[in-house]
């Protein structure tokens, strides 16, 4: 790819657009700012339309992210540095970013004809654990998840773009009202298992398994709301020392999924 023009007028449309995009008062989110590296990379092979990607004129754009955007038709600038500051004055200045639109919302009919488990969030609201169990999902083979109460309007939120890595885009996150999802789990005639500390089934008995399930997690405090209990076809609990209060969420959902890699993997059609 050849040089980059550099933006050094605070006048440039760009600099107003990668302003607006920052703004946390917007009622409608069509437009993200993507930060650094990596999440770039796989939001652009997950094939998010971005509008322009923009890096630093004091640091070099990695080339493997040159190359992908060259791929893709992405246009490439730099941002002179004290126009960075004045944009990014209240943030952490980012080395290399994007604006990306916003990708339809999935929905849960968009997860009928996947193969692999879904994973179910009632009540998780802390958006680093929500991001960590994105990027162990799409790592080990699960086909979807859904997040039911998470706070959250949007999956295009910056805190979860950053916490997951760029994953988000890479697989579909449902946000979906608590009475759909129950619904939609009744219906869908899948085998739903709810985590619980008294479970029926061991974590280990998953292994054993090879027909698509759902796995049904709450918060740490609150656990699995009753709702989601009640439709659930089977508990299923995870040894642990019982000094210890409870595990982390992404780290149940990780044993959980790790468990289920070789069904879901084996499955999935990209493996």
């Amino acid at each position: 790819m050849a040089s980059q023009d550099v933006i050094v007028e605070r006048s440039d449309p760009a600099v107003q657009r990668i302003i607006d995009v920052t703004k946390h008062s917007r009622s409608v989110v069509r437009t993200v700012l993507i930060e650094d590296v990596e999440p770039l990379l796989q939001s652009i092979h997950a094939g998010v339309m971005f509008i322009e990607v923009y890096g630093i004129d004091t640091t070099p754009l990695p080339a493997e992210l040159l190359a992908a955007c060259e791929k893709r038709e992405i246009p490439v600038r730099l941002l002179a540095s004290a126009i960075a500051n004045q944009v990014f004055k209240t943030e952490k200045k980012p080395k290399a970013f994007g604006i990306a639109r916003v990708p339809r919302p999935s929905r849960l009919e968009d997860l009928a004809d996947k193969t692999g488990d879904i994973v179910v969030l009632d009540g998780v609201k802390i958006v680093g654990n929500i991001g960590a169990i994105v990027r162990t999902a799409f790592a080990l083979g699960a086909s979807g998840i859904v997040l039911v109460d998470s706070d959250l309007d949007t999956v295009a939120d910056r805190r979860l773009i950053r916490a997951s890595r760029g994953y988000v885009f890479s697989l579909p996150i449902v946000l979906s009202p608590r009475t759909e999802a129950l619904r939609y789990f009744q219906d869908s005639g899948m085998r739903t298992m709810v985590f619980e500390a008294d479970g029926d089934l061991a974590v280990d008995d998953l292994n054993a398994i090879d027909e698509r399930i759902v796995l049904m997690f709450g918060s740490e405090k609150a656990g699995p709301s009753d709702e989601f209990s009640s439709v659930a076809a089977e508990s299923v609990s995870i040894p642990m020392n019982p000094a210890a209060e409870s595990l982390n969420v992404s780290v149940s959902a990780g044993i959980a999924l790790h468990g289920r890699a070789r069904r879901n993997l084996s499955a999935s059609p990209t493996a």
